[in-house]
């Protein structure tokens, strides 16, 4: 039976008090797929989420300014600084070229993602592995990581020796197939202010930040002499309790990142799980090795028809691609597009797909649409993810789905 959460439908800043409209959201055990936003920010928009900017615009201080953290917290935090200030010129014209050049890719979602390799069914074995890199369907590929699963409880964030192994081994075996890979921190539920997935245990709430910082040391000293095909995207989806933190806790990471890898490119994207509605509350520094990341699954209720993660539960057999399904998936993409343009900025969709309980025909199109759309404006992008719920690849026949790789890579 599956344990449950009730959350506010309304996404709000803690300094505004709201009544809630409220719906209790299933969080299965082992179901996660990075789409597993619990429904809120597309439930938001039914529950009024254009107003949000309106409402943040009363907080006190700058909406773009982080919350007051805890004495402790704070102390912690201020080892790490900010990164430095100034006049933004964009990215190195190399970072548009690297950025570009990533195209069509994969996610490797469900594997390091999971509370531990395996928990969710999947593990970094070497038949997926052989399947991306020079001369295969892709050579991109994200690779998301529950880093904060596998490290000490206290400040430090000691990272388990024998994971990182396990992880660099991955990515080192990626790089070597010729792959570009994306490497992030993944599902640092507290961070966010989320309840824990099974397999997870609490930390103390005054070095959750700090340790986040702390993973990122660690990662940026693991990796520091990998080539410029490996980047790293400093946090996935950012939500709930990160949307006052986020601009302030961002550019202490992209700091740390740098002290060690001055030139390698990161990407950071917006709050509300990425949402290219929340670019605009999105503060980069000026550095010249920074991108841009947005995930994209709108239509919700037709890329998410049949999750039991999703309450209400969507109704499976919903089409696509209607006139208004269309309008609402091209406006997403046009305020991505227009957000890198207006900065100077690469942009990639690092994130997007159609659930399983879909029509095959009606993904067949979504993902048509999706690709057409994201290349005419120039977007590359990693669709979501090779082997699990969304997967191109049926890791129990060992072959992939040819409709879906078709209309995504091609046949």
């Amino acid at each position: 039976m599956f344990s449950t959460r009730t959350v506010a439908l309304k996404r709000v800043p803690p300094c505004i008090e709201v009544p809630p409209m409220r719906q209790t959201l299933p969080r299965p055990p082992a179901t996660p797929l990075s789409s597993r936003r619990e429904a809120l920010g597309r439930l938001a928009t039914l529950a009024g989420a254009s107003a949000l900017p309106l409402v943040l615009s009363a907080c006190a201080g700058s909406p773009n300014g982080p919350a007051a953290a805890p004495p402790a917290t704070a102390e912690a935090l201020a080892a790490f600084p900010l990164s430095p200030t100034g006049t933004d010129t964009g990215a190195d014209p190399r970072v548009h070229q690297q950025v570009q050049a990533l195209g069509r890719g994969i996610n490797f979602g469900n594997i390091f993602d999971a509370p531990r390799e395996g928990d969710w069914g999947l593990r970094a074995d070497d038949e997926f592995i052989d399947l991306v890199g020079t001369g295969t369907f892709t050579r991109s590929v994200r690779l998301p990581v529950r880093w904060s699963n596998h490290a000490s409880p206290d400040a430090s964030a000691r990272i388990d020796p024998a994971y990182m192994a396990r992880v660099e081994r991955t990515v080192d075996r990626l790089l070597a197939r010729g792959a570009s890979v994306l490497l992030n921190i993944h599902h640092y539920r507290q961070l966010d202010g989320d309840p824990l997935d099974a397999g997870e245990t609490a930390v103390d709430p005054t070095v959750v930040d700090v340790r986040f910082l702390a993973l990122w040391q660690q990662i940026a000293e693991r990796f520091a002499n990998r080539s410029p095909a490996l980047m790293f995207e400093i946090y996935n989806e950012p939500h709930g309790r990160l949307e006052p933190l986020w601009n302030d806790l961002l550019s202490r990471a992209l700091r740390v990142i740098r002290q060690r890898n001055p030139e390698r490119i990161v990407f950071a994207g917006p709050t509300e799980w990425n949402s290219a509605n929340a670019l605009p509350r999105l503060v980069l520094p000026p550095d010249r090795f920074l991108a841009l990341t947005v995930h994209h699954y709108e239509p919700f209720e037709f890329t998410h028809q049949g999750a039991d993660w999703v309450s209400p539960a969507k109704p499976v057999g919903l089409g696509c691609c209607t006139a208004p399904q269309q309008a609402l998936m091209l406006r997403l993409l046009d305020l991505a597009a227009a957000d890198a343009l207006r900065r100077q900025r690469p942009m990639l969709v690092g994130e997007f797909g159609a659930y399983s309980k879909a029509p095959l025909a009606a993904r067949v199109a979504y993902l048509s649409f999706m690709r057409q759309a994201m290349e005419a404006r120039q977007l590359p992008w990693m669709y979501w993810e090779l082997a699990s719920g969304f997967g191109l690849y049926d890791p129990a026949t060992h072959q992939f789905r040819p409709e879906l790789k078709a209309a995504l890579f091609g046949a």
